[in-house]
């Protein structure tokens, strides 16, 4: 590619830190469209003949049919995705190929590949998340009702529904999809025509390019065009976002799982026994999405750590971009799809989980909210109250709503029989109206919003 410059062939050490054709492969088929926008611009613009670009365009058909059906003859020697496409080009057509290089460079020509493919990727993660957010709901919307204890420090602190617990994670998501939507729409200029860092002296058009790969504009900085990773960075800070949340409901699940609280299972498919304990059954799914958020989570700081230091324009340390790029996306591909097939099969034990509710004395702040609503007490005078019922109670050896009346009113004189319809559970969670709050209307009218939004395609 360089011989009219060097006289000696790359040392083997050189070939060996140099070739990239092992991980860029992957971007074929971006890398034949932005070759084919280019072709079609130099036609257009007079600056290949029409009898060039049809041959060139030829020959590019030709490539993607051996792409597609894996008879493409990858070669190290020509050291990346590029260059084995225009070495197979240039065997197929001959001379003709060698004009489609006329004012573009290989700075530029990476940098449209890695923008289309990243921009693919988060069109597919928008669409995986959905899946997740249509499964969560569909949930959601079977145990509106069904209660089970809030936590807080993964203590007993208000019971809740199973719904409301699931719908957090659906708004979660929806900020995911958020994320990755803004990044698409800001990674949407076209680096092509940037050349390697200053431009083309060829009239070029760079309107028409960008329209044909789907970009907006043309990027309005030569050397920012070839220099800019900010589009990958962006989707692997939303990625690394989206993993944490994942890896968040996953725990979830493991502990769900555990005889201690036994709140749910997940079917044979989807769990894994053991080689040596007999009555063993693993969530390993669920773990394996929880350690991917460091695979994810690491590759934003490896490329962050790659272009931390780089002067404009093109440095060939940009090179290790897309391998974080690929593994973060490949992760969080397989931690959606493994996610989604959880929630879908999840077998809640909602009996244990209303049980559950009951304890831990979870119905307090009712009390206290009773004592300031009826006897218009100050909110932390009723605190202390309730704490000294529940320590009462908890000496007894009862809950709150077996404690009796006596007991409430030896602490407060104006308690009355009344008290005992917010002690329950079930009561606790009807009284939770305000927007946002866990009372089943309210999760219900939330379900009902979110399935018009992903109807409508604005799942963020």
């Amino acid at each position: 590619m360089w011989g009219g410059r060097f006289s000696a062939q790359p040392a083997e050490i050189m070939q060996a830190i140099n070739v990239s054709i092992g991980v860029d492969r992957r971007l074929w088929a971006q890398d034949l469209a932005g070759s084919r926008a280019h072709c079609r611009m130099l036609a257009a613009q007079g600056i290949v003949s029409a009898a060039d670009a049809e041959a060139i365009l030829g020959g590019l058909d030709a490539v993607e049919a051996e792409m597609r059906d894996g008879s493409f003859p990858f070669r190290d020697r020509f050291e990346d995705i590029h260059m084995n496409v225009e070495a197979r080009l240039a065997e197929l057509v001959g001379e003709p190929s060698g004009r489609l290089h006329t004012a573009r460079s290989r700075n530029d020509q990476v940098a449209v590949d890695f923008r289309l493919w990243v921009r693919d990727a988060c069109d597919r993660t928008v669409a995986q998340l959905q899946g997740l957010q249509r499964a969560l709901l569909a949930r959601a919307e079977q145990h509106a009702a069904d209660l089970m204890p809030g936590f807080t420090h993964l203590q007993t602190a208000q019971p809740v529904t199973l719904g409301h617990h699931l719908m957090a994670y659906v708004e979660m998501f929806g900020r995911d999809a958020g994320r990755f939507t803004d990044a698409r729409a800001r990674m949407n200029e076209s680096p092509l025509g940037a050349a390697a860092l200053a431009g083309s002296p060829f009239p070029i058009d760079r309107q028409m390019t960008a329209a044909e790969l789907g970009f907006d504009r043309p990027m309005a900085n030569s050397l920012d065009a070839v220099s800019d990773r900010d589009f990958a960075l962006e989707s692997l800070a939303a990625a690394s976002i989206c993993a944490g949340h994942l890896s968040r409901l996953a725990e979830e699940i493991v502990v769900w799982m555990t005889p201690m609280f036994g709140f749910a299972s997940l079917p044979d498919d989807l769990t894994t026994g053991s080689s040596i304990m007999p009555q063993k059954r693993n969530p390993d799914a669920a773990e394996l999405v929880r350690a991917k958020t460091g695979r994810i989570m690491g590759s934003l700081v490896a490329l962050s750590t790659v272009m931390k230091g780089l002067p404009l324009a093109y440095s060939k340390d940009m090179q290790e971009d897309k391998p974080p790029v690929f593994e973060a996306f490949d992760a969080l591909e397989l931690a959606l799809g493994a996610m989604t097939a959880m929630v879908a099969a999840l077998r809640p034990d909602t009996a244990r989980m209303a049980a559950a509710a009951e304890a831990g004395f979870s119905t307090a702040t009712d009390l206290a909210d009773w004592l300031v609503r009826e006897l218009n007490l100050p909110f932390r005078q009723a605190h202390h109250v309730t704490g000294s019922a529940v320590k009462r109670a908890e000496a007894l050896g009862v809950g709150l709503v077996d404690l009796p009346l006596g007991e409430l009113q030896a602490l407060h004189a104006g308690v009355t029989e009344a008290v005992y319809k917010v002690l329950t559970p079930e009561a606790s969670v009807a009284s939770r109206r305000s927007y946002g709050g866990t009372a089943p209307e309210q999760v219900r009218a939330r379900i009902a919003d979110w399935k018009g939004r992903l109807a409508e395609g604005t799942p963020e």
